[in-house]
């Protein structure tokens, strides 16, 4: 694996940081406060492209590979971990599903609104009763003439509410993983409603609810996949999607480390700036150490994909590694900002409350854990 960057790499993470210092970072702790966003953002992505990374431009996406999609989720996990996740929900689990999976007339439906940000899709697999046993899932989908009747409920949807399209997952079967089927659901549809989730420890910026299917009609031609493949295809999906939450993981140790040499250098205590306290020093590699090797971790994946290797075991291995080290980096540089850390006039209080959920969503630690173990000793601690 080449570590080193393209010089169209280091244009496209330039592009992003760019974006992120003018866009995102004057406004986040704003944003925070109000528990949104300004949705503005989405055109503007759109409009760099980074909302169709990696999708063929032919297909209405701006191209691009793996590699350059991390560096990006990198720099907006810097600014604004909500923003990163409107991107890595909308594009990395649902336009990129489409992308694999979808027809022909799918793709030219829904790609390039998509990619452009003139829509944007939410990614509805976990349910109230259900997360980490996706394959037990009970949202069902009954067959109604030429199409599909969708009741259940789905929770923590990342774009719930701002959604155009949402990729639902049904059971149109027996029980078990082969039971579940896709479909693609324009939010518009009778009977779909999303209801906002407020008051969360943090991804305040961004909008996540319950979906409620009451009696949903989705024609055959909105099932993304053959029959009974949805489990497969939100595999597929949850695997690259671990690369992008890790990458954003590593803008968030990044802004750590930047926020506390920063912070640390002009501080002084003692008679000297707080950089010249040998355990600040320690704090502050310590946080280095950890961006560094969770960085690595995430190339390495990307260099995977693009390559078209296996790259299941080694995202696990990332997301693992990378939402584990951003709770550390941002507990480490609150430190280093002793109280003013603990208030959201600096941003590390941020960082930490982004943080923490990182080690929860699209797979927990521990169901990382037993993926890897499962690869590592051919013995399912699922079953």
């Amino acid at each position: 694996m080449d570590l080193s960057l393209s010089a169209e790499h280091i244009a496209v993470r330039d592009l992003a940081a760019g974006f992120v210092d003018r866009e995102i970072v004057p406004y986040a702790r704003d944003w925070d406060r109000r528990e949104s966003v300004d949705t503005a953002i989405v055109k503007k992505l759109g409009g760099l492209g980074f909302l169709g990374l990696t999708i063929p431009e032919e297909r209405g996406g701006s191209g691009g590979d793996h590699l350059a999609y991390c560096l990006v989720m990198e720099e907006l996990g810097r600014g604004d971990s909500s923003v990163r996740g409107i991107v890595s929900v909308s594009l990395g689990l649902v336009a990129k599903s489409i992308a694999a999976y979808g027809t022909a007339a799918q793709q030219k439906q829904w790609l390039p609104a998509l990619c452009s940000g003139d829509a944007l899709g939410c990614f509805g697999l976990t349910e109230p009763d259900v997360g980490s046993d996706a394959a037990n899932l009970t949202t069902a989908a009954v067959r109604a003439g030429d199409g599909w009747i969708l009741r259940g409920s789905k929770m923590f949807i990342t774009n719930g509410t701002w959604a155009d399209v949402a990729l639902v997952f049904a059971r149109t079967g027996g029980p078990g993983h082969r039971g579940i089927s896709a479909f693609l659901v324009p939010t518009a549809s009778e009977g779909f409603h999303a209801n906002e989730i407020h008051g969360k420890l943090g991804l305040r910026g961004q909008a996540t609810a319950e979906l409620v299917l009451d009696g949903v009609r989705v024609p055959d031609s909105g099932r993304l996949g053959d029959e009974g493949t949805g489990f497969t295809i939100a595999m597929s999906a949850l695997a690259k999607g671990r690369m992008s939450l890790a990458a954003g993981c590593v803008g968030i140790a990044q802004g750590c480390l930047n926020a506390s040499i920063a912070y640390a250098t002009s501080r002084e205590q003692f008679g000297k700036p707080i950089a010249a306290h040998q355990l600040v020093q320690q704090l502050i590699t310590d946080i280095a150490v950890d961006a560094a090797a969770a960085r690595l971790l995430v190339w390495r994946v990307a260099d995977l994909i693009d390559r078209e290797q296996p790259f299941e075991t080694e995202a696990s291995m990332a997301k693992l590694y990378a939402s584990e080290a951003a709770v550390r980096t941002a507990n480490k540089a609150l430190q280093v900002f002793g109280g003013y850390g603990y208030v959201d006039e600096y941003p590390v209080a941020k960082y930490l409350r982004d943080a923490r959920v990182t080690t929860l969503y699209e797979g927990t630690s521990q169901i990382q854990q037993l993926i890897i173990g499962r690869a590592l000793t051919g013995v399912s601690a699922f079953a």
